[in-house]
């Protein structure tokens, strides 16, 4: 047995056959959110989000200028060091956020969003939870909260209405690490 076909069966034993180390459908599709957010121009709060039916990606957005124009940091509409666009006193935010961009994106190609699920790194703010259920996305699944007090209560009174499921879920460190060595080698990864 050559040395590279060996290499070979390794990997294959190690990555493919062992679910311990394939991602569930769940951190999969967060980490396509999560690679979807480095594209984002958003100095406060990057964020991804991909649509996804039966398995199958539909469409990907991230928050930042809409699609052809320049971003807010080219034209000064957003500074480094606030926590948020609010901040800047008068100026609007130029930024669709991730959930409107991906939705965008589907409807800009022609691609029903109708019974599919949404993974985003951020809970989806009381607008965009409004544009997701108005195009008819069923599943919410996020990372982090940012909802809380009178908006938690006004999300809970359109969860009620619109969405099937609407839950918080996580990428392990594990798992995270486990696919950083596919990001930075596809070819040689760690055996161990």
């Amino acid at each position: 047995m050559t040395p590279s076909f060996s290499l070979f069966l390794a990997w294959y034993e190690t990555v493919i056959n062992s679910e311990e180390k394939r991602p569930t459908w769940d951190e999969y599709f967060l980490m396509i959110a999560k690679l979807a957010a480095t594209r984002s121009t958003c100095l406060a709060f990057p964020v991804g989000a991909v649509i996804v039916k039966d398995r199958q990606v539909l469409a990907t957005g991230y928050n930042g200028s809409p699609s052809g124009t320049v971003h807010c940091t080219a034209q000064g509409f957003c500074y480094p060091g606030l926590g948020t666009c609010r901040e800047s006193g008068e100026i609007p935010s130029r930024a669709i956020h991730a959930e409107a961009n991906a939705i965008a994106q589907a409807a800009k190609h022609g691609i029903s969003t109708q019974g599919a699920s949404i993974y985003v790194t951020l809970e989806p703010c009381i607008s965009c939870l409004k544009l997701i259920i108005s195009s008819g996305i069923k599943e919410v699944f996020y990372e982090a909260d940012f909802n809380s007090g009178t908006k938690a209560m006004l999300r809970d009174s359109f969860l009620e209405t619109g969405i099937i499921k609407y839950k918080k879920i996580y990428l392990s460190e594990e798992m995270a690490s486990h696919a950083a060595l596919f990001l930075l080698n596809p070819i040689l990864i760690d055996l161990r």
